[in-house]
């Protein structure tokens, strides 16, 4: 049976770091082709559309395309859970997804989400880490306490979610006890 992985969290929890560890997992023991990597799929949604009005489309569309690939398997940086609270922080609206949650369901997704402890100069390391690699982050970036705040949302909603979830703390990188949690979750340890 494939793998179907939203990773979700508030921005700077790790997620990409861990989705990484993850898919080198998966891809190397599934891939088919020499050629080709295609042992894992992995899709980067968050590319400044959630929080848009454009995001309920645009994750109607992935969700065709999971289906599409349902046999493979399938790891997502942020879906609609992030739509949701960027929505909620952003613009102040609610949004549902109750619809594609049933679709994702029957494709048999997970959730991990991923936290990090509230210490605020763990997270202004992380910070400046993001600024460093990817310079433009400087333009949207807040204080500590926004993370925070963001955080306690994404655990207020996970557990809303008819999805099954573990949630996992992440604290200093590389913490190699992460990925081993997942796959054991997933059964592949």
């Amino acid at each position: 049976m494939a793998h179907h992985l939203i990773f979700e969290g508030a921005e700077l929890s790790g997620k990409s770091w861990v989705m990484s560890q993850v898919y080198n997992f998966l891809e190397s023991k599934y891939q088919q082709n020499d050629n080709i990597l295609d042992g894992c799929h992995w899709f980067n949604c968050d590319v400044g559309i959630f929080g848009t009005k454009e995001g309920k489309g645009v994750i109607k569309n992935y969700v065709k395309i999971f289906k599409e690939l349902k046999d493979k398997n399938i790891i997502v940086e942020k879906l609609y859970l992030a739509d949701k609270i960027y929505n909620r922080l952003y613009n102040k609206k609610k949004i549902g997804y109750r619809c594609i949650e049933k679709k994702l369901k029957k494709l048999d997704f997970k959730i991990v989400l991923l936290t990090f402890p509230e210490d605020k100069s763990l997270l202004e390391r992380r910070l400046q880490d993001r600024i460093n690699l990817y310079p433009h982050y400087e333009r949207i970036a807040k204080q500590a306490q926004f993370y925070i705040e963001q955080q306690r949302l994404y655990l207020k909603k996970i557990k809303k979610s008819k999805l099954p979830y573990i949630i996992i703390e992440a604290g200093e990188f590389p913490d190699e006890t992460i990925t081993p949690k997942i796959l054991e979750w997933l059964g592949e340890k």
